[in-house]
């Protein structure tokens, strides 16, 4: 049978944190006849080849290939493409995973598009992810109309036979930013790219291990040499002009801009900060031109034009101001309707002096070249922030705390200039978000977990997030958990922070069903079971209600529960009280999804028609746990004791 996708990972030395790469892999829903995954290990020395070979005579689909060290990623890759028969190649890391179904949805979507380049929506938990490019799938993307060379790490699916007309490999040897030089190659040359952007297909997760170029143990001078030669394939297949310069600024910015700005600068020794800014200043003399650094945010331009200008203490200063402007999102109101947890909040800049703030006669930038100190530089931002305010964007982020997977939600955005009290004026951004647990995540429902709430504020240059609180002491009040796509989704605070999150079927006690009563249930003459649950249902919601009796027997009845007065949902269910009687019926309810309530109220059915108590278990005692302990080793309990509310049929 012909293979679909080949999966090339190249391995060396990872440890225990190859495991989770290898669980992903065999819980792919691309059935293994249809997949090969070829494991390149690259001279490892610890225990990894003794288990991926033990792995691969377990699975047929699994394949190792042992090779002497090479000292980088770039010839075990290519080794993995040479061994490969599939119709499509994709590049993992080994310390990274796939979502269960990437490899069938990348395949898919790159067939029915004609791609010769499939790129799936990734998550970076400790590492930066694109978030522009994920917005919307783009079935026939290209450098031309949208960002794809903000995402150059080789978590790529590629058509084989693209590689070969092509003949496009890795760079070899030991090395930096191979993934750069290829990635870019294939953007630049291929007919199609699809971005695939309604699924996580691959997770990139942090070590404690692991480096990259922004650490002191990465060469400055090995790394910026590489560098060039990816400027070197952006050269070699644009003309002058526009598009050359935007794609050249995609290094200027996060490779240079970034890592002298803010934390990031101030984090590293002195030392390997002058090594930095001397192969950075190098690199933009000889291989960037105006156009190249004309098209950055205001706040980027100080940072490019300072590297320029091998200005270093004005940089330190400036990433010493810079690292305390940030924004800061406070909620407004958050309720549930027609369906959507809808979210209002209030953002804004500050310093560490208090609001942002912006004076009416502030000097704006110069068209080029670099501010003459640090006041004038802090100047720059603020007046294009003042300038540009109907620009400014709010995003609302959620994240899933265990994977980081990430999605924008809708949000409608007002601008509000406020009067300071010293002067000047603030610049206030009020939103309001709709989340709607059924398609949050990229179309799909937020699956079980927790999920984090994130701003994103564009403004003045500064594109920065920030958690969704503290919410102020008094308020606002949140709304209680909602029943919607056959999940039980419920906004609350964090405990330390009073952070806004959402909880997605893991909840149990924070629901509050625990203070049920009696009196919140009745049954009705027609042996109706009512009780009034503090949940959110936007319309009639079919579920069931199960008895269960002490002696192992469970009753299943066809429950709904339907809006009351949008803080409770009536749960309603008829009851057959003859096959009850003579019996104290525990109460759960069971959704569509899986999910289980335990509600805590009993159904006490006497022996004649129509007697029918609701009652709610007394907290057991120590004496009590130890009688009832005894009993059941003596052959059995007698019952349970109970608190009472006496409902007649």
């Amino acid at each position: 049978m012909p293979v679909k996708v080949s999966v090339i990972v190249p391995v060396y030395d990872p440890g225990p944190h190859i495991e989770d790469c290898i669980a992903s892999l065999l819980r792919q829903s691309l059935p293994p006849d249809d997949h090969e995954v070829i494991f390149v290990d690259d001279g490892s020395t610890d225990a990894t080849p003794a288990r991926l070979d033990a792995l691969a005579a377990e699975h047929p689909h699994l394949r190792v290939i042992h090779q002497e060290n090479s000292g980088g990623s770039g010839k075990p890759r290519n080794v993995g493409i040479e061994a490969s028969r599939g119709e499509f190649v994709l590049f993992i890391d080994h310390d990274d995973r796939l979502g269960d179904e990437a490899l069938e949805r990348m395949y898919d979507y790159g067939v029915a598009n004609k791609a010769d380049v499939v790129v799936g929506r990734t998550a970076g938990k400790g590492r930066p992810v694109p978030v522009e490019l994920f917005r919307r799938n783009h079935p026939h993307a290209s450098v031309e109309n949208a960002p794809l060379i903000d995402s150059l790490t080789p978590h790529k699916m590629l058509r084989r036979s693209f590689l070969d007309r092509t003949g496009l490999r890795f760079p070899e040897g030991r090395r930096h930013l191979e993934d750069h030089v290829f990635v870019t190659e294939a953007y630049l040359r291929a007919d199609n790219v699809s971005v695939l952007s309604d699924y996580v297909c691959s997770y990139h997760l942090e070590r404690d291990d692991t480096c990259d170029a922004g650490f002191p143990h990465v060469d400055p001078a090995g790394y910026f040499a590489n560098l060039r030669e990816a400027l070197d394939v952006v050269e070699r297949y644009t003309e002058p002009g526009p598009l050359r310069d935007r794609l050249l600024r995609r290094w200027l910015r996060v490779e240079m801009v970034e890592r002298m700005s803010g934390h990031r600068l101030l984090a590293m020794p002195d030392d390997y900060r002058h090594q930095l800014l001397k192969e950075m200043h190098a690199v933009v003399v000889e291989r960037f031109g105006p156009g190249v650094a004309g098209g950055l945010r205001p706040a980027e331009r100080i940072v490019a034009a300072l590297i320029r200008e091998e200005r270093y203490d004005d940089l330190v200063a400036h990433a010493e101001w810079e690292s305390g402007v940030r924004p800061r999102a406070v909620p407004a109101g958050v309720s549930w309707r027609d369906g959507t947890l809808r979210i209002g909040l209030t953002a804004e800049y500050g310093t560490p002096h208090g609001p942002l703030t912006v004076p009416a006669d502030m000097p704006r930038p110069a068209a080029d070249g670099a501010p003459r100190d640090l006041a004038e530089a802090a100047s720059w931002p603020a007046a294009i922030a003042g300038d540009d305010f109907e620009a400014a964007t709010v995003d609302l982020i959620v994240r899933d705390r265990e994977s980081a997977a990430s999605f924008v939600q809708p949000v409608e955005v007002t601008r509000e200039r406020v009067p300071a009290e010293a002067g000047g004026t603030r610049l206030v951004l009020h939103a309001t978000a709709t989340v709607d647990p059924a398609t949050a995540a990229g179309g799909d429902p937020l699956h079980a977990g927790r999920w984090d709430l994130y701003v994103r504020v564009g403004l003045g240059g500064w594109t920065k997030e920030c958690r969704l609180g503290p919410a102020p002491a008094e308020g606002p009040a949140l709304p209680p958990a909602g029943i919607l796509a056959d999940r039980v989704v419920l906004p609350y605070w964090t405990q330390q922070h009073r952070n806004l999150s959402v909880d997605v079927d893991r909840a149990a006690k924070s629901l509050g069903l625990h203070r049920l009563t009696p009196a919140d249930a009745a049954v009705s003459g027609a042996e109706t079971l009512t009780v009034a649950l503090p949940l959110y249902v936007p319309d009639r919601t079919q579920a069931t209600l199960r008895l269960a009796a002490a002696s192992g027997r469970t009753v299943d009845r066809p429950a709904v529960l339907t809006p009351a007065d949008g803080v409770h949902a009536l749960l309603a269910a008829d009851l057959p009280l003859r096959e009850l009687r003579n019996a104290l019926w525990r109460t759960e309810l069971r959704l569509s999804g899986g999910r289980t309530l335990k509600l805590p109220l009993l159904l006490r059915v006497g022996r004649t028609h129509g007697a029918v108590e609701v009652v709610r278990p007394s907290p057991p005692g120590m004496l009590r746990r130890l009688l009832r302990r005894a009993r059941r080793l003596l052959g059995g309990t007698r019952g349970t004791r109970t608190t009472t509310t006496t409902r007649k049929a």
